[in-house]
């Protein structure tokens, strides 16, 4: 497995916190905030690898950084993100531009840069979106023409347009996606480079302590040797090797921001009393406000984690759980800060208090690193091509080795989940004997539903064999929790999938029955009693001071 040994990843996260603690209080952050100030001595005491040195998790042992696994990198991320995440995604923006050196760099570039990137500190920015590309890097504008001397490429002028780059006006160095002559390719450029120029910070709704600028190109020459592996037209390829594992850094984003949220919303629950009894005693608040949003964020640590230890064990081609695990992390994550602005009532919504900075905040993490209705789309196009692939039975397998593991213990509800599972798989041979996928927004729904099936498939198997110690709730709790997010999934799968199903023209008279819809609404029993069960331990989990 790659990554850290348990004893260095427990002294990172310590460190984290220490200097978090001392230095990114609420009050420092919420100033920065209110200037729009990019806290460049913040990034650089992280970054210096004599004090901190954050950036070296994210680089390999053999170029002088710690090597950290997928695993690593989402516990430091949503510790990150819980405290500020304009300064977590400063963070992101120096792996994400890191990512093609260190995908599809030659030996001697991943020698030269990340060597430069670990003993500097460099801030480094990932400049591949355009203004009228966006998330489409088949559709940039961006050129990089061949300078030729004696029939041999000895260099690059690159001219084009850059959009929300992160660390944009404030990075050391850039790789820069542009067509070549070969095809889309990644180019190293450093700050100073001629031609090149940053744009002004943009004034953005959240994540204000970080820098975003575009970058402009205008005849910005690069030696030869600055062409990310010494080949064009790699750098799609190059680009899309990564998805799997930066959509898990932006999904332990939500997470660690909506958990943020949750901390000062069930504290504040236990001091403020109505009709004589506090918030966290009364159903109205704790079931709709607290509880479900908890349950949705540990269903996606739950997949998180899984996909990362996949990610660490060698496994390529994890881009659809990467997408699974961002869709259903930063989805939870925006829905429950929204939901802790209402907790707090008029105080939620003042900017003297966390949870209004925080919903501002992770907006951001349903819209960089692929927007969630690209999520949708990718997780909906893989799924599809694996049900035709396997003749309807990829989910109808999935689903029985759920009810095999329940039959010899129900308390995590693998059944329920099984449910969800099935009344997917019908779903996806109703939209392919009827070709409703032809209708666009059936197969953006699709993705949705599949992600919901199959995090309660995922968080039902683990909180029985394989608990979470990212967070301190016992097992007992991450098991209601995974039978509460296996109704929710079970029931929207069905009765969503249903509806659009007859709304896109599906032709089973019988389509209600074939999902089980009784057997799905007969599993909700117990939901009370779960949902009282995890407030209590929530609340014990997370006392007022």
């Amino acid at each position: 497995m790659a990554g850290l040994d348990a004893d260095t990843l427990h002294m990172v996260l310590d460190t984290f916190r220490r200097y978090a603690g001392d230095k990114l209080t609420d009050n420092y952050l919420l100033e920065l905030d209110h200037k729009d100030e990019f806290p460049r001595e913040v990034l650089e005491e992280l970054y210096d690898p004599m004090q901190f040195g954050l950036h070296l998790l994210f680089i390999p042992e053999e170029y002088d950084g710690l090597g950290g696994g997928a695993y690593d990198i989402y516990r430091v991320s949503e510790i990150m993100a819980a405290i500020d995440l304009g300064i977590a995604t400063g963070v992101l923006a120096t792996f994400l531009g890191t990512d093609p050196i260190t995908v599809g760099g030659t030996e001697e570039q991943k020698l030269l840069w990340m060597g430069r990137i670990a003993e500097e500190g460099m801030l480094v920015a990932y400049g591949a979106t355009e203004p009228q590309a966006g998330s489409d890097l088949a559709a940039m504008k961006s050129k990089a023409e061949a300078v030729v001397e004696n029939d041999k490429v000895v260099g690059y002028k690159i001219s084009g347009r850059k959009q929300w780059i992160s660390n944009g006006g404030v990075a050391d160095l850039y790789t820069i996606l542009a067509l070549a002559p070969g095809g889309p390719s990644w180019f190293i450029v450093e700050h100073e480079t001629e031609g090149f120029t940053q744009g002004k910070p943009e004034d953005k709704h959240g994540i204000r302590a970080s820098n975003t600028a575009a970058l402009f190109l205008e005849d910005v020459y690069v030696d030869a040797d600055r062409l990310v592996g010494g080949v064009e037209g790699q750098g799609l390829v190059q680009a899309q090797a990564v998805f799997g594992y930066t959509r898990l850094m932006v999904a332990a984003f939500g997470l660690g921001a909506g958990w943020a949220a949750l901390k000062r919303a069930i504290p504040y629950s236990q001091l403020r009393f109505q009709a004589g009894a506090p918030l966290s005693q009364k159903q109205g608040y704790t079931h709709k406000l607290i509880v479900p949003n908890a349950c949705r964020l540990e269903a996606a640590r739950a997949y998180i984690e899984w996909t990362a230890e996949r990610i660490d064990s060698g496994e390529e081609d994890l881009q659809t759980e990467g997408a699974v695990a961002k869709y259903m992390a930063t989805e939870a994550g925006n829905k429950t800060a929204e939901d802790c602005i209402q907790a707090l009532g008029g105080y939620g919504y003042t900017k003297e208090y966390m949870v209004e900075k925080i919903k501002r905040d992770v907006k951001i993490t349903t819209i960089y690193e692929g927007t969630s209705e690209i999520m949708e789309w990718t997780i909906a196009r893989e799924r599809w091509q694996q049900h035709l692939k396997s003749r309807g039975a990829y989910y109808q397998d999935w689903a029985d080795r759920l009810e095999s593991s329940a039959s010899s213990n129900s308390k995590s509800g693998a059944s329920t989940a099984a449910m969800a599972l099935r009344a997917l798989a019908v779903i996806l041979e109703r939209c392919r004997q009827d070709r409703l996928t032809r209708n666009q927004h059936m197969l953006f729904r699709l993705g949705e539903l599949v992600a919901f099936a199959e995090t309660a498939a995922i968080f039902s198997e683990r909180a029985l064999a394989k608990p979470t110690t990212a967070i301190d709730l016992g097992q007992d709790t991450q098991q209601a929790m995974a039978r509460i997010h296996a109704r929710d999934a079970a029931l929207k799968v069905a009765a969503d999938g249903l509806r659009w199903s007859i709304g896109a023209g599906q032709t089973d008279p019988d389509l209600a029955g074939s999902l089980n819809l009784p057997g799905i609404y007969n599993a909700q029993t117990g939901l009370f009693e779960d949902m009282n069960f995890v407030a209590q331990k929530l609340n014990e989990a997370f006392p007022a001071q």
